[in-house]
């Protein structure tokens, strides 16, 4: 990883990352619904930001893919290196592509919310 993150750094929850983040929303399908049509690129870009580039912070959502970004991120980066911050967004609901209702319900931010956590640590070894 390069040694100073282009744009220089900011401070998020007490974390200093890359000013620079990685937006993964167009790393689904088309209407930002399913899997890429290219996964291995997709993996491969995600570790190029990371690895090659030094951006430490990802931005997603739930509603990417639905869902399908969270796995990607994971899939590419896991185990995280330390200086990585994984920024989600939720309150947004995905019936179908090119489709976002907003759902601010406190269960299902609540919900959403913890998701990413959950997928995030679970490791792609057997």
């Amino acid at each position: 990883m390069s040694s100073t993150p282009p744009a220089g750094t900011i401070t998020i929850a007490g974390k200093t990352v890359s000013r620079l983040g990685f937006g993964t929303m167009r790393l689904t399908g088309p209407g930002t619904w399913g899997d890429p049509p290219d996964r291995d690129q997709a993996l491969s870009v995600l570790r190029q930001a990371v690895h090659t580039y030094g951006i430490t912070h990802i931005d997603t959502a739930d509603a990417y893919g639905p869902h399908t970004v969270e796995h990607l991120i994971k899939d590419a980066l896991y185990p995280y290196p330390e200086d990585v911050l994984i920024a989600t967004k939720v309150g947004m609901a995905r019936p179908a592509p090119n489709v976002w209702t907003p759902h601010g319900h406190p269960a299902c931010t609540l919900r959403s919310g913890s998701k990413p956590a959950r997928v995030a640590s679970q490791s792609t070894a057997p």
